[in-house]
């Protein structure tokens, strides 16, 4: 059975629809190679709108750069996502994931309580009426709190409801990290709730791992060099070097906007 990573590089590529909602070109793709097939999503970084903060055209290698730190740790939260050429240049092309919509309900939540009931965690006080707010919880959940890991480390931007995907098997992905890697701070995520708090054993474990890893002239950073900076390279190295200094989960530094908007 072909592995997904050489299927999505090496399979043929055809267009089948278009995800709207997003901000970029999101196209609907089925893959096929030596008799498998797939369904996967393709962003051609020519469908890619520019940002104030973040150099033009190199979305796309930020996310098969977060899929790569995400292999490394081998929490395996990012779908399968590779650089390639297609049908309109070239993009990432990454794997497909059909969430479910139900397991999702069960990370994220709106309550009327001051206070998160056992199993759940704080993140931020919510207007959701004239007059009324409402606290945004999350799950204490083992899975979301690897991903809120990998987050500090790539320093993603942008981690929404939206961008979680728990799938049937019970596995949980996250998606969409065009905006990670940058020199500055710019972490948002709704995955606020272990702020503080120590990190557990097993992520120091697969921390000390992703340090050794980043070590110059690993494979690893071979493929890194590739895809960001040599400054960004030396900044997510600072990042897990912090984290395993300071031994929390970071905190909102205040000089950049906590939560992505619109969250979900």
């Amino acid at each position: 059975m072909t592995d997904p990573a050489t299927l999505l590089a090496k399979g043929d590529l055809k267009v089948v629809g278009q995800v709207r909602e997003a901000s970029n070109a999101v196209l609907y793709c089925e893959i096929s190679y030596e008799g498998e097939s797939a369904t996967c999503v393709y962003k051609p970084v020519a469908g890619e709108q520019p940002l104030w903060d973040f150099p033009d055209g190199n979305l796309a290698r930020r996310e098969v750069a977060s899929y790569e730190i995400s292999e490394a740790t081998g929490w395996g939260l990012i779908p399968p996502t590779v650089l390639r050429d297609g049908p309109y240049g070239e993009g990432m092309c990454q794997l497909w994931i059909d969430g479910d919509a139900e397991a999702g309900s069960a990370l994220l939540a709106l309550v009327e309580e001051e206070e998160p009931a056992d199993g759940w965690k704080p993140v931020v006080l919510a207007e959701v009426a004239e007059g009324r707010t409402a606290l945004l919880v999350h799950a204490d959940d083992d899975r979301l709190r690897r991903l809120a890991v990998l987050d500090a480390v790539i320093n993603n931007g942008d981690r929404k409801g939206g961008h979680l995907l728990p799938a049937g098997d019970g596995r949980l992905y996250g998606i969409d990290h065009g905006v990670s890697f940058h020199t500055e701070d710019k972490l948002r995520t709704l995955l606020w709730g272990w702020a503080g708090e120590p990190l557990t054993a097993e992520a120091v474990e697969v921390l000390e791992g992703l340090s050794a890893g980043l070590a110059d002239g690993t494979p690893l950073v071979t493929r890194l060099a590739e895809l960001i900076t040599a400054a960004e390279l030396a900044a997510l190295r600072e990042r897990v070097a912090s984290l395993l200094a300071s031994g929390v989960h970071p905190s909102p530094s205040g000089q950049w906007p906590a939560i992505p908007w619109p969250p979900v």
